[in-house]
């Protein structure tokens, strides 16, 4: 292939949608940076580019010349028979590309700064996310390969009465002494494992000892602790379970428990405002030259958490900082490029903790360890344990939660959870089958089409159920307040609107075509028109929800922020005007709607849209054609985020439900490898 051929080629896969103009664009940037690479060098940055976009850290040589249209995601041709990248790259060996790509002025080893191209062993970056993840890695190895010198007596009794033995949970008793020992700790596990209440406890906990003298080096002092979450919905949700668990701790039964309480703050802020966002850039305030000012820092929903902000974050850490991840490693990765949290809980399963880190166990939490805990890995077939002598140091920083307090083993969506997660597609749709009896909490339906009558009522809310999304507009007219009522009034209204609406919440898995958040949006208003609950369901109106799709710092909304449109009374005698309520942290924000640059109708939201939200009522609509996006961690993530009921739309039965299933999301990055 010569330069002038990948040049036409690179025009028509952008024009045909292979590519995004940004690919063909950074092509065009190299060969103008170095006329003589040649055109498959090229076409490797190009892919690596394309890779990026699509959620992978670099471009898998290996992975490509073994099977090209699975690594890129696209066919082999188009319908025209012409080659796509995929077909264009097909049967190159994996000899040549590192062949083409030895001795390069684009490419470097890592070392070089001007290289814009990083080539490690089969793996390709670009310059900018090969610098991100040799932060991460180097941080996060730094962080946990030295033991922080706790004594376990000053431990113990304080683990005793966070804890009490009537309602106490072992695997967040472990977690909460596993996060003791280094500066970085990451908690994982499912819906309903107490995430939340486990961080609250170890803050308790490191704010306990700091003022008892026994964190080392550290004076009688409060910790600086601060909370965050990347979104403002995650933040928004954060800040209520927080609280929520603070209130349920027993201070009392902890030294200085009611001072240790008055230091803990409930107040959580997105990633972007804890760092610093500079309008139009990609740069921070805060990094190594200003670092954030803080002793703590607590992040949830660490799985959305791409690996640039990761890295952004641990540049902006002071040293002596710890860093405590809470997230769910089964559900989607980040939007962005990435999946951080996947790769460091690779081995979380199985635990590998070495018998040092046995001994200190036993030391502060006693001997009433999980059962089999003590078993060395692969010793006992029946009863695997989580003892491995050849245990990393990040897998003794590592805790999984692995005992639900939402879910019983017998309630449906716990079944259907953990059948998805195990990648079980027939036990799944048993689950949810109507041949057999189903679980109260989960139900099917399978429309023969958009225009099913049945779907149509179920998501409106106009069936006997009143499920869908009539009850909160029944909300909006009913507990509306009366004229001359005081602004308190309203905004207690309002808040009521927004957690009625929050009980049902529709979930697509893609955004185009008939079973899209496009089409279901437009359906679901047109639905509501209809049965005369919305006045409109064109431009803004009263009971409207939407989203915010991008960040706002001057009005202090955060891309993924959720509001609903509401009649105001008008001053003094005035027409009533529309203004947009959002739940915040602390309170309630009212916006007009003309001051919100960019927001969607959210009758229906994606699945990675809704990540680090949890609605009484889930909905998951699946499309009815094969789909790359369609995952197993995707269906996970639907339905993790019902509370109480769970509801799969799948017009084509379980054909669409297994395929899912079957899929993994696999992103290629230098995370995969052990931390060393």
């Amino acid at each position: 292939m010569s330069v002038t051929d990948l040049r036409d080629d690179l025009a028509r896969w952008v024009q045909d949608g292979w590519l995004r103009p940004l690919d063909a664009a950074f092509a065009r940037f190299l060969q103008e940076e170095v006329p003589q690479a040649p055109a498959q060098a090229i076409l490797a940055a190009t892919l690596a580019s394309h890779q990026l976009g699509r959620g992978h850290v670099c471009l898998d040589l290996a992975a490509l010349a073994d099977d090209p249209a699975f690594t890129l995601a696209l066919p082999l041709r188009d319908t025209q028979g012409q080659p796509t990248p995929a077909g264009a790259v097909q049967g190159v060996p994996l000899e040549s590309w590192l062949a083409t790509l030895a001795d390069l002025e684009l490419v470097g080893q890592g070392e070089e700064e001007a290289a814009p191209l990083v080539l490690r062993g089969h793996r390709l970056y670009l310059r900018r996310q090969w610098d991100n993840e040799c932060v991460v890695r180097r941080e996060m190895l730094e962080r946990v390969k030295n033991v922080v010198a706790i004594e376990p007596a000053r431990v113990r009794p304080l683990l005793t009465a966070l804890f009490p033995a009537a309602t106490s949970d072992a695997w967040q008793r472990l977690a909460c002494a596993l996060a003791l020992r280094r500066r970085f700790a990451l908690i994982t596990g499912g819906p309903g494992t107490g995430k939340t209440s486990t961080v609250v406890r170890l803050i308790a906990l490191l704010q306990a000892l700091a003022l008892q003298g026994g964190l080392p080096g550290r004076s009688e002092a409060p910790l600086r602790i601060r909370l965050a979450a990347p979104t403002g919905k995650a933040a928004a949700r954060l800040s209520e379970s927080i609280g929520q668990s603070l209130d349920r701790l027993p201070w009392e039964a902890l030294p200085q428990g009611e001072r240790i309480r008055a230091s803990l703050s409930q107040e959580v802020s997105t990633l972007h405002r804890l760092l610093g966002a500079r309008a139009g850039s990609r740069q921070f305030r805060h990094d190594e030259a200003d670092p954030l000012v803080l002793d703590v820092l607590v992040i949830d929903e660490a799985s959305m958490v791409d690996l640039e902000m990761m890295a952004a974050l641990l540049r902006a850490l002071p040293a002596g900082a710890q860093l405590v991840l809470l997230g769910d490693k089964d559900q989607l990765a980040s939007v962005e490029a990435g999946a951080v949290l996947g790769g460091l809980c690779r081995r979380a399963d199985e635990g590998h903790y070495t018998p040092e880190t046995l001994d200190w166990l036993r030391a502060t939490v006693g001997e009433e360890l999980p059962e089999g805990f003590a078993v060395e890995t692969g010793r006992e077939p029946e009863s695997p344990g989580f003892i491995d002598p050849r245990g990393t140091a990040l897998d003794q920083a590592i805790a999984m939660l692995r005992e639900s307090h939402r879910f019983s083993a017998g309630s449906g969506i716990g079944q259907l959870a953990a059948a998805v997660k195990q990648g079980d597609a027939a036990t799944a749709w048993a689950v949810l089958s109507p041949r057999v009896p189903s679980p109260p909490d989960v139900s099917l339906l399978v429309p023969k089409s958009q225009d099913d009558a049945a779907l149509r009522a179920f998501l409106c809310g106009t069936e006997a159920e009143a499920a869908g999304y009539a009850p909160y507009l029944g909300v909006l007219r009913e507990h509306r307040p009366p004229p001359g009522a005081p602004a308190s009034a309203w905004d207690d209204w309002a808040k009521a609107v927004l957690a009625a609406y929050g009980r049902f919440q529709v979930l697509c898995a893609v955004r185009e075509g008939p079973w899209g958040v496009k089409e279901m949006n437009w359906r679901i208003a047109h639905g509501l028109y209809q049965a005369r609950l919305l006045p409109s369901e064109e431009g803004w109106y009263e009971g409207r929800p939407v989203l915010m799709t991008s960040n706002s710092y001057a009005l202090g909304l955060m891309n993924g922020d959720v509001g609903v449109t509401l009649a105001l009374p008008g001053h003094e005698g005035q027409a009533p005007r529309l203004m947009v309520a959002f739940a915040a942290a602390g309170g309630l924000r009212w916006v007009l709607p003309g001051r919100l640059p960019e927001v969607e109708t959210v009758f229906a939201l994606t699945v990675h849209k809704s990540q680090g939200s949890e609605f009484g009522h889930a909905v998951l609509v699946l499309p009815d054609t094969p789909s790359p996006l369609l995952t197993r961690e995707l269906v996970y993530t639907g339905i993790t985020r019902a509370r109480s009921r769970f509801t799969l739309v799948a017009p084509s039965g379980g054909a669409m439900l297994e395929a899912a299933i079957a899929r993994r999301v696999l992103r290629s990055s230098g995370l995969e490898a052990p931390l060393e």
